[in-house]
């Protein structure tokens, strides 16, 4: 089977840094997995992130998405990209418009061109949009302006956008930072839940290892850029994990993945 994402030594730098955000990364995601990408502010996450996205440029190494090569100059081919669903940190939505016509922009890259620029959805773009705030449980909300909405209202709306988008790969980008732990908790239940109906893989980052644990099948650590840790979540108790943690803040990055 087409792994979701194949990442092959990939390195990069941003213009101007002394040193890499991204070092020698090699990681295959498997189909419908949960992974987190776990590790403190400034470890790649975010940047790992864009390249899955396709939005990052100039990186060297091989990547592949759902058996897509990515091109490190070009953007992927407008027929690839609705496969990949991204949920931002900071919601990313058009706060003056209402709740329904936020989760449509989710399916603009499934609309002809005609379509998308005139934002005129057809009657299967209504439906699986419709679906999609029932699934996130906000359904009674599509008609409330976003800014008035609270910060948990405002990511299941960012989550019922991407799910309408119908992606086979869904990324989320510390999609829970701003939550208190309860609506925190709340939203990616959600986001797992509806991944897993949908058969769909999901990475997210996150730098909370109870969260992380909770929600994902697999956690990959990261530190300065590089892998630091890859392991079944199953094998990784809550001390472990801390140790593990601490351990990738302070020694050079390994590889402790182990054979199943």
């Amino acid at each position: 089977m087409t792994a979701a994402a194949q990442i092959d030594d990939v390195s990069f730098a941003h213009s101007g840094a002394d040193t890499s955000a991204l070092e020698h990364v090699s990681l295959s995601l498997p189909v419908g997995e949960i992974v987190a990408l776990f590790g403190p502010s400034g470890a790649g996450k975010t940047t790992l992130l864009t390249l899955l996205d396709g939005r990052l440029r100039h990186w060297c190494g091989r990547v592949s998405i759902l058996g897509a090569s990515l091109d490190p100059d070009h953007p992927p081919l407008r027929a690839c990209r609705a496969d990949t669903g991204f949920v931002f940190q900071e919601f990313a939505l058009v706060e003056r418009s209402n709740v329904l016509r936020n989760v449509l922009n989710g399916r603009l890259g499934r609309m002809s061109p005609i379509r998308a620029f005139f934002g005129t959805p057809r009657e299967r773009d209504l439906q699986v949009a419709k679906t999609a705030l029932a699934d996130c449980g906000i359904a009674d909300l599509e008609d409330r302006r976003v800014d008035s909405l609270s910060g948990g209202q405002r990511q299941r709306v960012s989550i019922a956008r991407c799910l309408a988008q119908e992606p086979r790969l869904i990324l989320a980008d510390e999609p829970v930072s701003s939550l208190d732990p309860t609506r925190a908790a709340e939203v990616l239940t959600l986001l797992t839940e509806a991944a897993l109906v949908r058969g769909a893989t999901v990475v997210f980052s996150s730098h909370q290892p109870d969260l992380a644990r909770r929600f994902a099948q697999r956690i990959v650590g990261m530190r300065d850029g590089r892998v630091a840790f890859d392991l079944p979540t199953s094998e990784l108790s809550e001390a472990a994990m801390a140790d593990l943690y601490r351990d990738a803040a302070q020694m050079p990055a390994i590889s402790l993945r182990v054979a199943s």
